[in-house]
């Protein structure tokens, strides 16, 4: 079978694949001529698409003999067999490891930019590379997409050697591959137009794939609150059957890129999200008004009545700044009864402080994230925890500020804020209804 090029070989994967495409499932294309093909497959599949970004660990002076591989999010795949046999020292194998994960994390930005990485925790992933020589990496790539919470390993390739698809085969849930040829020598060679994959190209295809998730789902919508219309952006629940609405802080609005950022990472959770501004243009020009938490939270309250009409799911708040605590005083307000309360609440650099005198009537399960740098508010944070009653958790991120600037740290509150969200609100068979967590904190 000969391919025309990269994007041939992704349609005609596609069609091998398209049984999958009812599972929900994650597309991560091996960087860089795997994405190319990745792409077309995410688009016939309605799927989302990443890079998977894995970095072999080699042997010190015997570099081709692989004792591991890395991932992002500091997954580590060991072979403690080779590590033996090696007879290297611990710090020339620290050595090795520092570097590759220095490497790995500037290639994951370059591709990435400052969208997160997609989550594919309990999900189906298909792992799609422009074919196999060896197969090291792409068995790298599925043992670290298993090690980040893969429930199943698809591996999909449209070339490969009959020898290594074999050895393959028994280390994936599924390997769909659509040519075997007996005399292999390369990959490119079943290909007339093989050429190399530039970076641009990969972020270019990563950016069109994002944008076209977001302009599937989201819808522009009034939101009426408060006596008034607020402009608001709604994109519905997928598999997790479950909604988050969003309360910005001081000084922003619905179009806040940290917390569109976050919303981003929790549609790829299939949760919903409802962003929109709290205060009218003329209310906002009144600056006592951004700091008015009754009203805030008021408005906050009539947005969720208004998102039950439409949609009749669990519901969870995410706030920011002084929206953290608007959002406190509106789960105080109605409660955490399932089918017309608040689920659970997450702040992120919030103010709960400024909801003080309503933390002791807060019932639905609260995550403070506060940046460990941003230690005034941490402070704030650490005494409203100590006020709370119902299920709660602090955790600091570490070397962060108050906006979360800092290289991946608000990757981490967005995948804070998608566990505590998916776990208190997902619509998840048999998902254990217990409170722990109550009253801890942790470093993240």
């Amino acid at each position: 079978m000969l391919f025309s090029d990269r994007a041939d070989a992704g349609h005609r994967l596609a069609e091998a694949l398209r049984p999958l495409a009812g599972s929900d499932p994650v597309v991560l294309g091996l960087p860089r001529g795997g994405v190319p093909v990745a792409f077309w497959v995410a688009q016939e599949l309605d799927a989302p698409l990443d890079v998977i970004v894995v970095r072999k660990l080699g042997v010190p002076h015997h570099p081709e003999l692989g004792f591991g591989a890395i991932g992002e999010g500091g997954v580590r795949v060991i072979s403690e067999d080779i590590l033996r046999r090696s007879g290297a020292s611990s710090a020339d194998l620290a050595s090795v490891e520092r570097a590759e994960t220095a490497e790995l994390l500037r290639r994951a930005r370059a591709f990435r930019g400052d969208r997160p990485r997609i989550r594919f925790d309990g999900r189906r992933v298909i792992i799609v590379d422009d074919g196999i020589a060896t197969g090291a990496t792409a068995r790298a790539a599925c043992e670290v997409a298993r090690a980040q919470g893969a429930a199943r390993v698809v591996l999909a390739v449209p070339v490969a050697p009959p020898d290594a698809a074999e050895r393959l085969r028994g280390q994936v849930d599924e390997l769909v591959c659509l040519s075997t040829p007996l005399r292999f020598s390369a990959v490119g060679e079943w290909y007339r137009d093989f050429g190399q994959t530039p970076d641009e190209e990969v972020v270019a295809l990563l950016a069109r794939a994002a944008e076209r998730a977001s302009a599937q789902t989201a819808v522009e919508v009034g939101v009426e609150a408060g006596g008034v219309v607020l402009p608001g952006e709604f994109t519905p629940a997928g598999h997790a059957r479950a909604l988050v609405v969003f309360a910005h802080g001081s000084g922003s609005s619905r179009h806040s890129p940290r917390n569109r950022s976050v919303a981003a990472a929790l549609h790829r959770a299939g949760l919903g999200t409802l962003l929109f501004d709290l205060l009218t243009p003329a209310e906002e020009a009144v600056r006592a008004n951004v700091f008015d938490i009754g009203t805030l939270a008021e408005r906050l309250v009539d947005a969720t009545c208004w998102l039950r009409r439409r949609e009749s799911l669990p519901i969870g708040l995410f706030g920011a700044s002084t929206g953290a605590a608007a959002a406190l005083r509106a789960a105080a307000a109605v409660g955490a009864e399932r089918g017309t309360g608040i689920g659970a609440v997450v702040s992120r650099g919030g103010r709960p402080d400024l909801a003080e005198p309503s933390l002791g009537d807060v019932r639905s399960p609260t995550l403070l994230v506060v940046g460990g740098r941003d230690t005034r508010v941490l402070e704030l944070n650490r005494q409203a925890q100590a006020q709370l009653r119902c299920e709660n958790r602090l955790d600091v991120v570490a070397g962060a500020t108050h906006l979360f600037e800092e290289p991946g740290a608000l990757d981490e509150v967005a995948e804070l804020a998608r566990e505590w969200f998916v776990t208190h609100l997902a619509d998840r068979p048999g998902r254990p209804g217990d409170r722990r967590g109550e009253g801890s904190s942790r470093i993240a």
